[in-house]
């Protein structure tokens, strides 16, 4: 069975891709991204990459996923080439609301998870009132009451 599509510049985009290291098609981790109560959730789709190969770094508030899907080797013909190989990456600032020092990873499936808890700095909270408003002074409470 062959393979074979009428595309008449498959080919040169092949030479292309061997010679100049290149693809028609930029090499990109799809995302998506959501906030669960107190966390954000962050979603790569990774199919057929190692997780040996995935490599995250935060620094200051820019974190950048890395990974490689290596390149099949043997003695075989291409028929069809349009899954981007080699190493890519990808970068997103994350806002200051983020704690970026207690960032979770997990990977399965070929999907790539990172759970980033919200800041305790940026969470709702209390604020106590100080002051001498809840004592009244004998006549203050006096002049309440006429």
């Amino acid at each position: 069975m062959l393979l074979r599509t009428t595309d008449p510049f498959r080919d040169f985009d092949r030479l292309a891709q061997q010679i100049l290291g290149t693809t028609n098609r930029p090499a990109v981790m799809p995302m998506d991204a959501w906030r669960e109560g107190e966390r954000f959730v962050i979603e790569f789709d990774l199919p057929g990459v190692s997780p040996d190969t995935i490599d995250l770094d935060v620094e200051r508030n820019v974190l950048t996923v890395r990974a490689e899907r290596v390149a099949r080797n043997g003695d075989w013909e291409s028929l069809a080439a349009e899954r981007p190989r080699g190493v890519f990456s990808r970068q997103l600032v994350l806002g200051d609301n983020l704690d970026l020092e207690h960032i979770e990873a997990s990977y399965e499936h070929g999907v790539l998870r990172l759970t980033v808890p919200v800041a305790e700095k940026a969470k709702p909270r209390k604020i106590q009132l100080s002051g001498r408003s809840d004592t009244l002074e004998s006549g203050d409470h006096q002049a309440l009451q006429a």
